[in-house]
């Protein structure tokens, strides 16, 4: 038997076995999905989906909890071309070394976790990202606890939820129905590299 039938058999066996368990996936639900760890990629992974629901007309959602104002590249793109479809709230005020008022913090991470359920409850929107919410629940800037019932009560049975930021809570990783951690295995900020347009914004 030549390379070439060994690979076709080989391929053929793997394609029957891989047939025979999606088979068994006809399952479909509304996710709630978790972008955490402390590698880049968390959040342009979930706008990635984002941009995917765009593409298939689906309506979605986005509430930035930590991020303030500055243009970055997804969000002047979704304002500018797409806010038909995707609604786009930028609720926090900078990062909390930025903005040192825990108070302040605590008052805009709220009324972002107000804005948040009001659209995933809204079941036009098949997906709602909340962006950097991992860092507003690892401040305790809100409740973990609520959040999580929230999810587990309130969240429509089709909607995607995103839910992005390091240091997950350890809850909210066991209520997800799907979680990735980025590792961090190199970046250029420690050899004096600033962020980049393009690139982290």
């Amino acid at each position: 038997m030549s390379d070439d039938d060994r690979h076709a058999a080989k391929m053929a066996k793997k394609k029957a076995a891989r047939d025979k368990i999606m088979a068994t996936k006809t399952d479909e639900k509304g996710l709630v999905i978790v972008h955490t760890g402390k590698g880049k990629g968390k959040s342009s992974a979930a706008f990635g989906m984002i941009f995917r629901c765009i593409a298939h007309d689906m309506r979605s959602a986005v509430v930035q909890f930590i991020k303030g104002g500055m243009s970055t590249g997804e969000r002047d793109l979704i304002l500018g071309r797409f806010s038909d479809i995707c609604a786009f709230h930028t609720m926090g005020e900078g990062f909390t070394w930025e903005t040192q008022d825990r108070s302040r913090d605590t008052e805009m991470a709220a009324a972002a976790w107000e804005k948040a359920k009001e659209l995933i409850r809204d079941q036009e929107n098949r997906m709602v990202l909340l962006d950097e919410i991992n860092i507003a629940l690892r401040y305790e800037y809100i409740d973990v606890a609520d959040v999580i019932a929230f999810l587990a009560e309130e969240k429509p049975p089709m909607t995607h939820v995103v839910l992005t930021g390091r240091n997950a809570h350890p809850d909210v990783i066991e209520a997800a129905d799907l979680v990735t951690e980025m590792e961090l295995v190199k970046h250029p900020f420690r050899s004096g590299i600033k962020a980049q347009i393009g690139v982290e914004y």
